[in-house]
């Protein structure tokens, strides 16, 4: 029987649109899923947050999506993770919660992949350090591949 593979899909949330928070997970997840990798998005099951241009850093009328919400599910998505890939292109302002889910790799010991331009605000040795910094998600989706599969 085959392992199946689980990717979590980090990357900045607060103050993106729903689309732009979406869009390039479904098209990571559609990639990885067609060599057996399963990916997981911190947006699945939040459609009900679709029609959001500014989503807010939480939304206590929805479990999901209230802070403790929020924090156990993604906790445990990484903890469970074999890797973790964050998309930090264009980033203006940190992502406390996209740092928070790097840390946790990091304890948990999880191949982390950060795609991010050179000069972008969460280049930092203490997000870098120990993980792979690729500059697109085309190398960053490749390098799940090479640490994933066999």
């Amino acid at each position: 029987m085959n392992k199946t593979f689980k990717v979590y899909l980090a990357g900045p949330i607060t103050g993106t649109s729903y689309g732009e928070a979406n869009e390039w997970r479904e098209s990571v997840k559609e990639d990885l899923n067609a060599v057996g990798i399963t990916a997981y998005s911190p947006m699945r099951g939040k459609a009900y947050l679709s029609k959001e241009e500014k989503l807010a850093d939480n939304y206590s009328d929805h479990t999901m999506s209230s802070i403790n919400g929020i924090n156990v599910r993604d906790y445990n998505d990484v903890k469970t993770s074999d890797a973790i890939l964050v998309n930090l292109l264009g980033t203006r302002k940190i992502s406390i919660g996209t740092v928070m889910e790097i840390a946790w790799a990091r304890v948990f010991q999880i191949p982390t992949i950060l795609i991010m331009e050179e000069e972008n605000i969460h280049q930092h040795g203490m997000l870098t350090f120990g993980n792979i910094v690729v500059i697109n998600i085309h190398e960053g989706i490749k390098a799940i591949k090479q640490i994933i599969l066999p």
